[in-house]
């Protein structure tokens, strides 16, 4: 489990096939300090294993799935990707809950600048609208954000300077792809109490 809180980014070191999909190599700084054999880390808000920690790089197993699923596939050697190992029990949720399970890939529409921030608008796939609300939380590359508008397909997040700084969002261009996890708690609700069923109140009565 993750909270949306980027630690820092890290640089695709190398990039190799393998039998079940591909091997990454991340130059993660510092990072790996503490990070454990076979522990979880987010790169890009996908949950990975990492494996293999030597010095300040990691490598992580990539299965077909995965790659087709997110933007992971199209990372190349040199790609700056967001990084983030799990939260704690009893520290501080600073953004949401976030599960690192990719839900789609959105694309960005464009880029504006307001002032020292950046609103992004983003086109998600059709099958992620309906768990998706105004001022409600989504991830965005593993980043914690705000819907801060809604039309049909698109939404709207504002970032500020310091995400743009710390983040890979610096190098998003109109077309960019971005890995997308929506609000689980809507995923459970709409499976609990599917579309059209009516819940009477002396159905909550123990």
């Amino acid at each position: 489990m993750f909270t949306g809180i980027v630690e820092r980014t890290g640089i695709v070191k190398s990039i190799k096939s393998s039998d079940c999909g591909k091997v990454l190599t991340i130059d993660a700084g510092p990072m790996t300090n503490g990070l454990k054999e076979g522990g979880s880390i987010a790169i890009n808000g996908c949950c990975t294993t990492a494996l293999d920690i030597k010095e300040s790089c990691f490598t992580c197993d990539l299965m077909q799935i995965t790659l087709d699923k997110t933007n992971l596939g199209d990372l190349e050697e040199g790609s700056l990707v967001n990084l983030e190992r799990p939260m704690k029990l009893g520290e501080e949720l600073s953004g949401h809950l976030v599960q690192g399970h990719v839900d789609g890939v959105g694309a960005v529409v464009r880029i504006e600048e307001e002032s020292d921030n950046r609103v992004i608008t983003v086109k998600m796939p059709p099958e992620l609208t309906k768990y998706v609300i105004s001022t409600g939380s989504i991830a965005m590359d593993g980043i914690s954000l705000t819907v801060a508008y809604l039309k049909d397909d698109c939404y709207q997040v504002g970032i500020i300077p310091h995400t743009w700084k710390i983040t890979n969002m610096h190098r998003l261009r109109p077309g960019s792809k971005t890995n997308l996890e929506v609000d689980m708690i809507g995923k459970y609700i709409e499976k609990l109490f599917p579309a059209g069923q009516v819940i009477h109140p002396d159905s909550a009565k123990a």
